[in-house]
């Protein structure tokens, strides 16, 4: 076997975890199913996603710190471990609150698993293009994920009922189990000091005291958004406006994290040949066109094609931002990188703005909410310079 065939097997057990990450993206059309099991209204349905994405504001720095004190695997270990206790908490009990818990523990080890499990690649892929051909593999993984999560979904409701769709959490933690099985064959790896103990809160949150970093900051909270946003919202749209039962609208997502990986492949191609400022402003006017014509669209089919579009056009604004921010601050990644994993939050923030103006404006009014993401992300692309990567 050759070295880069030995270096490909040992990274095989790490993307098992980019699987579980994806998990996470469940909560799109779970909070579907836990609003007509519990009678939420869409502002209560609308915290599901915060329970999992504002733990990225809470966490993100303090996993980092307890990487560099017990190593990347461990710490994977622990998010999958915490991952596993929330998936099989409602074969225990079934109410709103286990149901609550539930999508926090989910949240809590998705966000260790996005902190540790890119630093455990490089150092078990340590330089040369494989390291960026596993690093983007983890991404398709995580993508097929997001693409499964519906069809676990129902597989429950199939072999068992409507009732028991939360029959999907064990199948989930089986799976997560699998893989800390497998992740135990990782050797570890103790993380890099700077990317551990040197940081801390106050100097990774001082960098929003530039202006520039503070554009790029709200902007990951813009794109993250807009993505769980459109994922919450598509499912209910198609529902609500074609009267498509679940088994149809679980579709809608589907389409969404399709094109969205279709987006970022077409991307990578495209962004070695073009300026990514360009590339950025030029999806940002046609992703404002998608929202727009999605909020007035008559027919299931045109909405559709627009909630595929909305998710081809944004699948490479995070990483374009990832970009400029490193390029403008090359000497403090670390806190880079901590700062703008920290703002990963705005998926929580968002959601629940959106289920409130669903019940106060209808879908209309939940695409302005997506839509006005949207508009921030148009400008700030245009707010940065085409010749560098700082900021008027």
């Amino acid at each position: 076997m050759s070295h880069s065939e030995n270096k490909w097997m040992a990274v095989l057990p790490i993307l098992s975890g980019f699987f579980v990450m994806g998990f996470c993206d469940i909560v799109g059309i779970a909070s579907d199913y836990v609003q007509r099991s519990f009678g939420w209204s869409s502002t209560m349905a609308g915290i599901v996603p915060s329970l999992v994405f504002l733990w990225f504001l809470v966490l993100a720095i303090p996993t980092a710190n307890l990487m560099g004190r017990i190593g990347c695997r461990r710490t994977v270990m622990v998010s999958l471990i915490i991952t596993i206790v929330g998936t099989f908490l409602p074969l225990l009990a079934y109410d709103s609150v286990a149901c609550l818990i539930t999508f926090a523990l989910i949240g809590i080890g998705n966000t260790m698993l996005q902190v540790s499990l890119n630093p455990l690649i490089c150092h078990v892929v340590p330089q040369g293009s494989l390291r960026a051909s596993s690093l983007t593999a983890g991404q398709v993984v995580k993508a097929l994920s997001s693409l499964a999560g519906p069809e676990i979904v129902m597989i429950a409701v199939t072999i068992w009922d409507m009732e028991h769709w939360f029959y999907c959490f064990p199948i989930m933690g089986v799976i997560t189990l699998l893989s800390a099985l497998w992740m135990m064959t990782v050797p570890e790896v103790q993380a890099d000091e700077q990317s551990g103990d040197k940081l801390s809160m106050g100097k990774t949150f001082a960098l929003l005291a530039n202006s520039r970093m503070l554009v790029l900051f709200i902007g990951i909270l813009a794109i993250v958004g807009l993505d769980v946003s459109t994922n919450f919202l598509s499912s209910k749209l198609m529902a609500s406006r074609f009267d498509w039962q679940p088994e149809m609208a679980k579709f809608a997502p589907q389409v969404y994290f399709l094109c969205r990986t279709v987006g970022a492949f077409i991307g990578v191609a495209l962004l070695t040949r073009i300026s990514e400022v360009l590339y950025f402003r030029v999806n940002g006017v046609l992703c404002v066109l998608s929202l727009v014509v999605m909020a007035f669209a008559g027919s299931a089919t045109l909405t559709m094609v627009c909630i595929g579009a909305v998710g081809f056009f944004a699948s490479t604004v995070f990483s374009i931002i990832y970009s400029v921010a490193f390029s403008y601050y090359p000497k403090d990644t670390g806190s880079v990188s901590g700062l703008l994993i920290t703002a990963v939050a705005g998926g929580g923030i968002v959601t629940p703005l959106l289920g409130w103006t669903i019940d106060h404006a209808g879908m209309v009014g939940g695409i302005c909410v997506i839509l006005a993401c949207a508009l921030y992300l148009l400008g700030c692309a245009c707010w940065i310079k085409k010749d560098s990567h700082s900021l008027s």
